[in-house]
């Protein structure tokens, strides 16, 4: 393909008769999630890359531990089996460090936070640090598990995992946004306390808050900052959209403040034009596994080439 500009808008030639212009290439964030095994190549290295190469963001996804024997069903395919790669995922914060001192510019995003399986005391500090040691960076995406046995195991809630996920980012907020923060709730109850550092955006990064339940649109207008699905169709998101301008006007907030960033895509210049379309903020594809430095460069290249 050949690119060309008009007035600062890329055009695609199509044929020799036949120029589409192609405003969401320019308009639309892409950002990339990690290849796995998530630590066959570093942070640092895949996170410059993508950076040279013009990509908006990174993404780490989070799984401390694969139970060897589950009952849940994996989400993702028809048979409902867990993959292999879900055992190998580098934990997201300390990988999203290694990047952040390789990097200047790019997003540092989790894909996502299993928000029941932290403590928000620890975590509140964590997210600080990073963003302020990334000058503002972070974006934190967050989701409440779909691995009961997991959750569990990790001392969460399966059961009731939304009421602590959001008990846990209203103590998260009280700790970023006060000197002295306290919170008192069924799963979290503190004295006053000082934390610092404070996160360097105000009042506090980014929280886009994953998955497709049904009250997910209302949850996201109430404590979130956006929306971070998988799995999700252009039409959805075009209804979503709405539905998200609706209740956010119904509690008083601006529309445009809360995004939509689908996550885990194919690197598909039309699926990620239909889902700008849409109404989509930032798409996050996704690469093919692989495991060496040379394949992660040809891989982010060759994805780049597709949707940048």
């Amino acid at each position: 393909m050949i690119y060309f500009k008009n007035n600062g808008n890329p055009l695609i030639f199509k044929n020799q008769n036949r120029f589409e212009l192609r405003k969401w290439r320019t308009t639309m964030k892409i950002g990339i999630s990690t290849p796995l095994p998530a630590y066959k190549v570093t942070a640092a290295f895949i996170a410059s890359t993508a950076e040279t190469l013009g990509f908006e963001s990174i993404w780490y996804a989070e799984h401390p531990v694969i139970p060897v024997k589950s009952s849940s069903r994996f989400p993702g395919s028809d048979d409902g089996l867990i993959p292999w790669t879900y055992s190998h995922f580098a934990d997201p914060y300390i990988a999203l460090a290694q990047a952040s001192g390789a990097t200047s510019t790019i997003k540092l995003g989790t894909g996502i936070t299993l928000i029941p399986e932290r403590n928000p005391l620890v975590l509140a500090k964590t997210v600080s640090t990073l963003d302020l040691f990334s000058n503002g960076r972070f974006i934190m995406g967050v989701g409440t598990g779909w691995l009961k046995e997991e959750t569990e195991l990790m001392g969460g809630d399966f059961e009731h995992r939304w009421s602590q996920t959001k008990e846990s980012l209203l103590a998260l907020k009280e700790l970023w946004t006060k000197d002295e923060a306290e919170y008192h709730g069924k799963y979290y109850d503190f004295p006053p306390v000082k934390m610092f550092p404070k996160p360097h955006q105000k009042p506090h990064p980014p929280i886009l808050i994953g998955g497709m339940a049904k009250n997910v649109l209302k949850r996201i207008v109430e404590v979130g900052d956006g929306w971070l699905p998988n799995r999700v169709t252009p039409q959805e998101i075009e209804s979503s959209r709405k539905k998200i301008d609706a209740l956010a006007n119904e509690k008083g907030r601006n529309p445009n403040d809360i995004s939509i960033s689908v996550y885990g895509q194919p690197p598909d210049s039309q699926i990620l034009e239909d889902l700008f379309n849409a109404g989509a903020d930032r798409v996050i594809v996704r690469p093919d596994l692989k495991e060496t430095e040379l394949e992660v460069t040809r891989e982010l290249q060759r994805i780049a080439s597709e949707v940048l």
